[in-house]
């Protein structure tokens, strides 16, 4: 029988007709389901059924809106992280209270209300109010979308949680005077986000490639738009791990690739004459 995603309705078919639920689980994701039998599956006895079904892009609106009123929470919150669920939707999720305890953190999540400011489809007046909510993790959600007003991203810069600034500092929508002081935070993450961020200043990559953090300087590496004179420079960290990064960087230069051709760390090799088999076999 062939995996969900080759496209054969009649696999899917069985799949999702399965006794064992995980089948139905793989056949619920696939976009290829065609839509009747997304509506038979969506009523699965199994939570991880219907929670496939409310995180698959194909579903329907009028699915997704019987799915949002759906008794679990989990079931909820794949319809509020779903692409394709409407503002409306959208909107009545970003209201719901449903937690579920994180033994990693040792603390309840606003799993629903998370997922929802996570969603670029959120309406502004629900997302900034998630932008301000009492919960780190679902002011740290909104912080994250691209969709966030400049002015709560500004605000959001300077949280007192750091998951927050955090990502504020990823958010591809955050201002060159934001990444730049973010790049100035007191936690080394928040500071390798800035420097992985697509538009993250020269001046700020400048100012991170310095940082005492090798791991914040493994992210300027990183950056593919870090300056040729800043990967050379970075190309003599003490750290092999940021040598290898600037070995697999295209924006080094074949001088810079060459020194690390010789490099003392096996992996910073390797990396470095990779590149340039590859450079010279498309010349």
């Amino acid at each position: 029988m062939a995996e969900p995603g080759s496209g054969d309705e009649q696999d899917l078919a069985e799949l999702s007709s399965s006794l064992d639920w995980h089948l139905r689980r793989k056949a619920a994701w696939n976009p290829a389901l065609p839509e009747p039998l997304l509506w038979s599956v969506a009523r699965d006895r199994v939570q991880w059924v219907r929670e496939a079904v409310a995180g698959n892009p194909s579903a329907p609106l009028e699915l997704l809106a019987l799915l949002s009123q759906d008794r679990d929470g989990f079931v909820r919150s794949a319809v509020a992280l779903n692409p394709g669920a409407p503002p409306e939707i959208l909107a009545e999720l970003s209201t719901d209270e449903m937690v579920d305890f994180d033994y990693a953190l040792s603390k309840n999540r606003y799993l629903v209300k998370e997922a929802a400011a996570r969603n670029p489809g959120a309406p502004p007046a629900a997302l900034a109010r998630l932008a301000q909510d009492g919960d780190e993790h679902v002011r740290a959600a909104a912080a994250s979308n691209p969709h966030l007003a400049p002015e709560l991203l500004e605000r959001l810069s300077r949280d007192q949680s750091w998951l927050a600034r955090n990502n504020v500092a990823g958010n591809p929508a955050a201002s060159e005077d934001l990444l730049i002081l973010l790049a100035n935070d007191r936690i080394a993450d928040v500071r390798a986000s800035v420097a992985l961020n697509p538009h993250a200043p020269p001046q700020a990559l400048r100012s991170l490639a310095g940082d005492r953090i090798w791991e914040v300087k493994e992210a300027v590496a990183k950056s593919s738009h870090a300056a040729e004179k800043v990967l050379e420079d970075l190309s003599r960290s003490r750290a092999w791990r940021v040598r290898e990064a600037v070995a697999k960087n295209e924006g080094a230069s074949l001088e810079t690739l060459k020194l690390l051709a010789q490099d003392s760390d096996q992996s910073v090799q390797q990396a470095a004459r990779r590149r340039l088999d590859s450079i010279a076999g498309s010349a």
